[in-house]
């Protein structure tokens, strides 16, 4: 599907939702399939990479209910032990953080399972996630030793240990963690700089004594999990679009209600503040172990900042969405230490320099990020590589710009915001 979007012929106002985070509902899928008794999920995202995880689950043996229609999702979970060799590969579609927890789950399990995925997720780098899984005792044979998918896991009996990530990566600090959920004696892992912690926050709330030490998070052997009732926020993710949106185009203020403002995920919130754009959160309280608030941006010049360093990790998935802020802030905007998105579903760093640029930025790629001098965009057609996220990063840049911008591949959309579209102003499908 292509689209266009032309630009905005009045300020955004007024209020909105956003789907549920995709994140949160990864894992209670996965972590209601680990426990004991049936899981019900409100609010569960239903996009193609958390049905994705609903699919592999359900080759697991896992009987899952409710994915067709809106309401509540219910898991009936197996145990950390109960889960069923599969009769077929197991496709993780496009969905990175599928492949990377299922692997860390298969690990521990009794049985051999094939996993794989699309030709984008067929490209993207396991071994961060497979080697310390090989060290842990899992059997993992695959392309280029075991670094790409297709992957064949012989789970079994594993041992814990003290892992030190190379990178704050919050797929591969859960992939160990439910891997230790099965494994014998203590498990614990120590970040370089905090990522996202949503897996810790719900094994917590399910039953398991994690105990932090410093920058350390430690899993006790011999866990049990109970189900639970999950409420799921907003997705801060799909909620940042809007968010630049309303801080660029002059006159706007959108609030959106129910989004978790999980510290770990901020960091757009701090730097969007930081460039000049007033934010406000009201309504804060917390639903299932997560922080929540309603978040109101208002339009206003803005500034360019350095974008670096501890930062990262709690925006990285926000960085196409603030690229297109710093195309309209005045002075220059860097960013730094984000080498990270060369391997997403595109490498973005690549692909913002290039669509941007088609659409008149002033946008040098770095290394491991990007240096953009603010000025006004035009209009052109550019394409979405298959990257959900740069695909609306493209529609609010249009929102702005000078002419329509015809989106190309923007299907892609349906990954983890289905209805993205429908909430675009002056959008047509064709």
């Amino acid at each position: 599907m292509n689209v266009t979007v032309c630009p905005a012929s009045s300020p955004l106002r007024g209020t909105i939702t956003v789907p549920g985070d995709k994140s949160i509902s990864h894992r209670a899928l996965l972590l209601g399939a680990l426990a004991e008794g049936t899981t019900t999920v409100h609010n569960l995202l239903r996009s193609a990479d958390c049905l994705s995880t609903a699919s592999c689950l359900k080759a697991l043996g896992v009987g899952i209910e409710g994915l067709e229609g809106s309401g509540p999702v219910t898991v009936a979970g197996r145990g950390l032990q109960g889960l069923a060799e599969p009769e077929d590969v197991l496709d993780a579609g496009n969905s990175g953080t599928t492949a990377r927890l299922l692997l860390g789950i298969l690990a521990g399990q009794p049985f051999t399972a094939l996993l794989t995925g699309d030709a984008s997720l067929r490209r993207r780098p396991m071994a961060r996630v497979t080697a310390p899984l090989a060290r842990m005792g899992a059997q993992i044979l695959g392309r280029r030793d075991g670094s790409l998918l297709p992957l064949a896991v012989r789970g079994g009996r594993l041992r814990g240990g003290h892992f030190a990530l190379p990178v704050a990566s919050a797929q591969l600090k859960s992939a160990l963690l439910l891997a230790g959920l099965n494994a014998e004696g203590e498990t614990s892992i120590t970040e370089p700089a905090p990522s996202r912690d949503h897996t810790e926050r719900m094994l917590a709330a399910w039953g398991v004594p994690l105990r932090r030490a410093g920058s350390s998070v430690i899993l006790p052997a011999g866990p049990r999990l109970r189900a639970q009732t999950v409420s799921v926020p907003g997705d801060i993710s799909a909620a940042a679009f809007f968010l630049v949106a309303a801080a660029i185009l002059p006159g706007s203020q959108v609030t959106i209600k129910g989004v978790g403002v999980n510290s770990t995920r901020t960091g757009v919130l701090d730097v969007l503040a930081r460039m000049g754009a007033p934010v406000t959160l009201t309504d804060r309280h917390e639903e299932s172990g997560e922080p929540l608030a309603d978040i109101t941006v208002a339009a206003a010049p803005l500034q360019g900042v350095e974008i670096a360093g501890p930062l990262i990790p709690r925006l990285i998935d926000e960085i196409p969405a603030l690229a297109v802020a710093a195309c309209y802030a005045q002075g220059e905007t860097v960013i730094r230490d984000a080498a990270e998105l060369r391997v997403k579903e595109s490498d973005r760093l690549a692909a913002l320099a290039r669509e941007l640029g088609a659409l008149g930025a002033d946008i040098r790629e770095l290394p491991d990020g990007l240096i953009i001098r603010g000025r006004p965009l035009h209009g052109g057609e550019v394409k979405s590589h298959g990257d959900h996220r740069l695909a609306m990063a493209l529609a609010v840049a249009a929102l702005a710009a000078r002419g329509p911008v015809t989106i190309a591949g923007a299907d892609c959309v349906s990954i983890s915001f289905p209805t993205f579209f429908s909430q675009v102003p002056g959008t047509r499908r064709h």
